[in-house]
């Protein structure tokens, strides 16, 4: 667990946009503190006295990208496919393409984890608690919609949509989300 000094302020507010922005377009390691609190017009005391370290930071923008898209994911699927069933399933990758438009670096966890993965930083317990919570959702969704072994399709979707992502954004794969909506589809049967 990650342990935040005071970043509800509004210098705390300026520091986690500026670094979010800048860790997603530009990477983790290619950000310094000294970048950021520059962006942020403030000074890397602030930061630290925020934040408490870049590591701490780097996990808070991974904690607010996921409680931003859980926050997105839950009012698309409200609006799109309230009901249950295979079309709320499939929603959710409606919802990641709307969500990852223009954002050609694709997952900020999967980006984050090729920079700090393997090693004891903050931000890899957020990366995992995220995609635990994706599998788990799916697992839901497919249970709700009742279709048989929600555990194993619900994965199963849940690694489709992973893939999808990384097809989309690294492999340029302008096709990549209807080609997992139509494998998830056989996979969620009539």
């Amino acid at each position: 667990m990650t342990t935040v000094r005071n970043p509800d302020t509004p210098a705390g507010a300026r520091i986690l946009d500026t670094a979010s922005a800048l860790f997603y377009e530009r990477g983790i390691r290619a950000v310094g503190v000294d970048l950021i609190a520059d962006e942020a017009g403030t000074t890397k005391k602030t930061l630290y006295d925020r934040f408490g370290s870049k590591d701490e930071l780097v996990a808070a923008y991974l904690s607010r990208r996921a409680a931003r898209w859980v926050t997105f994911l839950a009012e698309f699927l409200e609006r799109h496919a309230p009901d249950p069933g295979p079309r709320r399933v499939l929603a959710v990758v409606d919802a990641l393409e709307e969500r990852l438009r223009g954002q050609d670096r694709g997952c900020a966890f999967v980006n984050a984890y090729a920079e700090i993965g393997g090693t004891d930083h903050p931000g890899n317990a957020v990366i995992r608690r995220d995609k635990r919570d994706m599998r788990a959702l799916f697992v839901r969704l497919v249970d709700e919609a009742g279709i048989p072994d929600p555990e194993v399709v619900g994965a199963q979707v849940h690694l489709l949509c992973e893939g999808a992502i990384a097809a989309r954004t690294a492999g340029g794969l302008d096709e990549a989300y209807d080609e997992a909506r139509a494998a998830m589809t056989r996979l969620l049967g009539p």
